[in-house]
């Protein structure tokens, strides 16, 4: 988000008028500081520039690193499986592992039931960083939510499950 609308979200959340809408030439204004997705949005970009720049020293990218969590959880899927897990459409994917493979990270083989399909395995080098990776995220999770208590935490991790799950079931 833009510097300059950070101290406007300030000012209104301070005069508590966030959540009420106003009227404005006719039309009803939606200010980002009233908008969830844009909050949302903010908050994820917040947290990607600060993760990008602390992984870069472990020779990780941020794209490379969505791929590490889920091969973390679950090695050997197929580039179907892995693209759908992070998110990313199959060229991109196939893109991001090219570099995965060429850094040491992964190791495409193919299946031995079907040799169209291959499955991704981590190297041991990639399972060496899940501890130290795993820790940076931590710690950037530990920096985002500093002053915040555990009821408000909870509160937000409740509200913002629910508001993943509603908009996931909305077909159109």
């Amino acid at each position: 988000m833009p510097s300059y609308s950070r101290p406007n979200m300030r000012k209104r959340a301070d005069r508590g008028t966030i959540g009420r809408s106003k009227r404005a030439g006719g039309r009803l204004e939606f200010p980002p500081a009233e908008s969830s997705g844009y909050l949302v949005r903010d908050a994820h970009r917040a947290f990607q520039r600060l993760l990008e720049r602390r992984i870069a020293q472990y020779g990780v990218t941020r794209g490379q690193w969505y791929f590490l969590r889920v091969l973390w959880n679950e090695d050997g899927l197929s580039q179907r499986e892995l693209s759908a897990r992070v998110g990313m459409m199959e060229p991109t994917t196939v893109i991001a592992l090219q570099s995965m493979e060429r850094s040491g990270l992964i190791r495409r083989v193919r299946a031995a039931d079907d040799r169209r399909r291959s499955q991704v395995w981590l190297t041991a080098k990639a399972k060496r960083l899940r501890r130290a990776l795993l820790a940076v995220a931590r710690r950037i999770t530990e920096e985002a939510e500093a002053g915040i208590g555990r009821e408000d935490l909870a509160c937000f991790q409740r509200a913002i499950a629910l508001m993943t799950a509603n908009l996931d079931r909305i077909k159109d």
